[in-house]
């Protein structure tokens, strides 16, 4: 991994004395006020033209533990059905633990592969829960060599676009998805030397992001990168840069949860990186003071909140540069269990 002097000195300055401001991390309607200390950002550190900044603070939701999709899906603990409709999938929880889906994960199979778009706490036995999704697979309506046509199995990668994922969230266009995966194989497949479209389904996202020369491209960051969260109790989550330009957020109310998700969430990120390489370009990596403005920004935006469940509700805020989107458990008093915030433009 590249680290600089500066790099170093900016890790320490912020670790020691400067927290991210309230405005990103304010109040809601129905949320105590948060303090002005309770988040603080660590970085840059920077791989190629993929930058990332911790954020430190701490745990809201203590001693409440989930599964992961992806853990669940492997343990079969969760069953994610076809529903022959292109928008909606059927998820049920038939184990006695609580498991968290998250916005942007992939399921793989069924009639056309998916991305869900709305995180959700699913209970123990939940029965079966409608889940928002959109296809990132255009044209095939039927079973794919072995893979079962009407469950989906596995869940081991993120959609790696930030375009996908304002098409899908904040758009919610179907049309845009599509469009917009095809844009990501096409710079997937200039910049690792061949075309990363799969045979036994060319527009398929998820065979794209499997690709093996996509996968040994974005192995240089993994390495790199994978430990910077290690011996930290207290991260929560993440602020990416690409080729020096504020991305995306992720932060969540338990270090143990974003620990879990954070090889699904860098490999995405790692991904997207080597998608929009440019070769020989140089830049320079974003400063604290321009993450914090971008997370500050988020909050300037009109509410608006949604019921996703009988349990979760989506609360989004937009601004004409950035999108945010909170996820709250009105199991636990409207806690915010997860804050996803996207860079528009």
């Amino acid at each position: 991994m590249k680290t600089n002097l500066i790099g170093f000195v900016a890790t320490l300055v912020l670790l020691v004395g400067a927290p991210l401001g309230i405005a990103a991390w304010g109040s809601h309607a129905g949320q105590a006020s948060q303090g002005k200390d309770d988040y603080r950002l660590e970085g840059p550190f920077t791989q190629g033209n993929l930058t990332v900044f911790l954020i430190h603070g701490q745990d809201k939701i203590k001693g409440q533990t989930f599964l992961t999709l992806q853990e669940a899906l492997v343990q079969k603990k969760v069953i994610v059905r076809e529903t022959r409709e292109v928008n909606q999938l059927s998820i049920e929880n038939v184990s006695r633990e609580e498991v968290y889906v998250q916005s942007g994960d992939i399921v793989k199979g069924g009639q056309q592969d998916r991305m869900l778009v709305v995180d959700l706490i699913l209970p123990p036995r939940s029965g079966k829960i409608p889940i928002a999704a959109f296809c990132v697979e255009n044209g095939r309506w039927s079973q794919r060599g072995s893979e079962e046509v009407t469950v989906f199995n596995s869940s081991s990668n993120a959609v790696a676009s930030r375009e996908i994922k304002l098409a899908a969230k904040a758009k919610g266009s179907q049309g845009d998805v599509w469009r917009e995966v095809a844009v990501a194989q096409d710079k997937l497949s200039s910049n690792t030397g061949g075309r990363v479209n799969a045979a036994a389904s060319p527009t398929s996202f998820e065979l794209a992001l499997e690709n093996k020369q996509v996968q040994a491209n974005a192995d240089g960051y993994l390495k790199a990168l994978t430990s910077i969260v290690d011996g930290k109790p207290d991260v929560i989550g993440y602020v990416f840069a690409i080729n020096g330009k504020v991305n995306s957020a992720d932060v969540y109310a338990s270090s143990t949860l974003f620990k879990k998700l954070w090889p699904k969430l860098l490999k995405a990120s790692a991904i997207e990186a080597v998608a929009e390489l440019h070769r020989g370009e140089k830049f320079e990596a974003p400063k604290p003071t321009d993450v914090k403005g971008f997370l500050d920004d988020s909050s300037k935006g009109t509410e608006k909140q949604k019921d996703v469940s009988g349990r979760v509700q989506m609360v989004t805020r937009e601004t004409d540069d950035n999108v945010f989107f909170e996820t709250r458990d009105r199991a636990k008093s409207d806690t915010w269990v997860h804050r996803n915030y996207i860079k528009k433009n």
